[in-house]
């Protein structure tokens, strides 16, 4: 199963408006055919628990057909799909924090619920050999680290009763930072990726981005400049700054980012699994040839170290590939990605 450039339909079936209309409209065909032309050799469909079942836990059966459909389209123009859930019942990435709203790993009721939606998806899908499992989008919070892995370990031992050669992809904590895939316990299991996403420095690729608390509304931030200079103005940002702030890295570009990814490829090689990027980007309001630049550093770093990825994403959600704001560069970046390794 190859999962070596993809992109992922952000906004379609998570982070949504969940109404028939919409599911009907955001992806048809033609976006399936579209991203197939272009040479990608998979998808990443982010959806949210609630595509599939109720809040009472109800089975969708209108859930599970739209997910055939995009299944059925990507097998006829020959795309592999990794199945992600977005958010569970019990946990959402945007509600990082909030114990009362995020309490899947403290309530034993949810983690028997998280288990039987994993289980009813491999019964539904798990004969498909162009179809992965991704568990769960992003935990964030350091406390739930033991916890999460507990939960993996649950969850894939039911999944492989049902489906033994089904690829399983599962992250670390913190956003799904590759400086916490050391934190996952190795393996029981085969066929086992484990990912990570990259959006580093965020204060370049988050520019602008209203829902990060810190983040100037009004200023541009321009890439590469000096490491100095990113470690200055990523203060402000806290947590989600710190691994700038931290970093070793002389300068910002390819070496800034090898530091980071390094941590996951190490980790991954001493579980005895392989390593993906399941996100990375650039939001619409970057400089348009400084995010061309971002992407060709990364570009150089994750074929360096063979690492399969998803690019976020491929319509709306700020990052759209297919929004205005890429039309100068769109046919750079699809070039890029599809360059042969040598």
């Amino acid at each position: 199963m190859e999962l070596n450039r993809g992109i992922n339909l952000g906004g379609y079936l998570s982070q949504c408006t969940h109404s028939s209309k919409d599911y009907a409209e955001f992806i048809c065909e033609e976006d399936i055919k579209r991203i197939s032309n272009w040479g990608f050799d998979h998808v990443r469909l982010p959806f949210d628990y609630d595509v599939l079942e109720t809040k009472n836990g109800k089975v969708i059966k209108d859930g599970y057909d739209l997910l055939q459909t995009i299944i059925n389209w990507c097998r006829k123009y020959q795309l592999n799909v990794i199945l992600d859930l977005h958010k569970a019942f019990g946990y959402d990435f945007n509600n990082a924090g909030n114990n009362k709203k995020n309490n899947l790993f403290s309530d034993e009721f949810l983690k028997k619920r998280f288990v039987g939606l994993w289980k009813k998806i491999a019964e539904a899908f798990g004969t498909y050999d162009y179809l992965a499992f991704e568990l769960l989008n992003e935990v964030v919070e350091s406390e739930n680290a033991d916890s999460w892995n507990k939960l993996i370990d649950i969850t894939v031992e039911e999944i492989r009763k049902i489906t033994a050669d089904t690829p399983i992809i599962y992250g670390g904590i913190q956003w799904n930072s590759a400086k916490t895939v050391c934190l996952l316990e190795k393996p029981k299991n085969k066929n086992i990726i484990f990912t990570f996403h990259f959006y580093e420095p965020l204060l370049f690729t988050h520019q602008k981005a209203h829902w990060v608390e810190a983040i100037d509304n009004e200023k541009d931030i321009f890439y590469p400049q000096t490491m100095e200079y990113y470690q200055q103005q990523s203060v402000v940002l806290g947590e989600q700054g710190e691994t700038v702030v931290k970093s070793t890295a002389k300068t910002m570009g390819p070496e800034f980012i090898e530091n980071l990814i390094l941590e996951a490829v190490s980790a991954a090689q001493n579980a005895g699994v392989s390593i993906y990027c399941g996100e990375f980007g650039v939001i619409d309001k970057a400089p348009l040839y400084d995010t061309l630049r971002w992407f060709e550093d990364i570009n150089k770093v994750f074929r360096k170290h063979k690492i399969g990825y998803a690019v976020w994403t491929y319509k709306e959600k700020d990052f759209g590939l297919i929004g205005k704001h890429y039309d100068d560069i769109r046919g750079d970046l699809i070039s890029l990605w599809m360059e042969k390794d040598s």
